[in-house]
């Protein structure tokens, strides 16, 4: 039985109350229910104790990791600034990516070696299976609860390790996201879906980074790729200037510790830093193209129409 009490954060206080007055006597069948509800309304919230069992929360130290998989290749985005797929210019700038030994990834988080540039593991494409499936043994191969209650099994499972300055730049995914910390803590600013009218969005032209043999970075041009439409803004620190309508935004902050699961719903934006080292693992479930989504696209149009982009 899951040791799984549980704080919804985001749901109101009264929402609150009608799920969860009765934990922990049922805690497996309340954080159903409480998932089932936060999917249909839907709203992020985060699990407390959600990851106990797991004997990763335990073993994926640095040296358990050294002694695993060290040997292991992995790839590995590596940029200037810590900014991967993110707006420089006028260009749409993906990271470039290295296969590394995940030990020297571990001695450059540790300041044993050195590599140019700000490095971060996160290939987003069941990474975890694809690279390093010697450590699937060490959690489970979903999140059964929250299986049950989205009537599906991932689509991908992904690992992510980097430096503190290794920042995701805020966007939105069509995926219902479980994101489980393992060690280290994540930061998530928030974005419901809801405020589209006040993010910007414009096209870009794709290019992603070079890294020189020199070690230094050159921005080339993804000459077969079309124009990519993104996000501009830095919610950290937004040009209301340039983009006023941001400022009628009501961003969420939260984070997320060790043993913690994160629940966020697609096409929630989210902007992401973490604590240097930071190990985590996520979920990726393919969203429902229900209401939920025919309302967002709705949406979407009408600010294009209005021309608040």
């Amino acid at each position: 039985m899951l040791d799984v009490p549980s704080f919804m954060w985001f749901l109101t206080v009264k929402q609150r109350r009608q799920i969860c007055m009765s934990w922990p006597e049922n805690g497996e069948t309340r954080l159903l229910q409480c998932l089932h509800l936060t999917a249909c309304l839907p709203r992020p919230c985060i699990i407390r104790n959600a990851l106990q069992h797991w004997p990763a929360l335990q073993k994926w130290s640095f040296p358990y990791l050294r002694a695993t998989v060290g040997s292991t290749e992995v790839s590995v985005a590596v940029t200037p600034d810590g900014y991967a797929d993110v707006v420089r210019g006028d260009r749409f700038v993906m990271p470039a990516e290295r296969h590394l030994p995940l030990s020297h990834v571990l001695d450059v988080l540790e300041g044993q070696a050195q590599h140019p540039g700000v490095l971060y593991v996160q290939k987003q494409c069941s990474n975890l299976a694809t690279e390093l499936s010697q450590l699937l043994s060490d959690l489970e191969p979903h999140v059964p609860w929250a299986s049950e209650a989205l009537g599906k099994i991932p689509d991908a499972v992904n690992f992510w390790l980097g430096e503190a300055a290794a920042v995701t730049s805020l966007h939105k995914d069509h995926y219902e996201n479980l994101y489980c910390v393992v060690s280290g803590e994540k930061h998530f600013l928030l974005h419901p879906p809801s405020d589209r009218p006040f993010i910007p969005y414009e096209m870009y032209t794709p290019a992603s980074y070079q890294l020189t043999e020199e070690g230094t970075f050159k921005v080339v041009d993804e000459e077969a790729m079309e124009k990519v439409p993104w996000i501009p803004l830095d919610p950290l620190a937004p040009d209301l200037a340039r983009y006023p309508s941001y400022s009628q935004a009501q961003a969420l902050r939260c984070t997320v510790q060790a043993g913690e699961l994160l629940y966020l719903p697609a096409l929630w934006f989210h902007h992401v830093q973490q604590s240097h080292g930071c190990i985590a693992v996520n979920f990726w479930y393919d969203m429902e193209y229900d209401l939920k989504y025919s309302y967002f696209q709705l949406l979407d149009s009408l600010t294009k129409a209005a021309g608040l982009n």
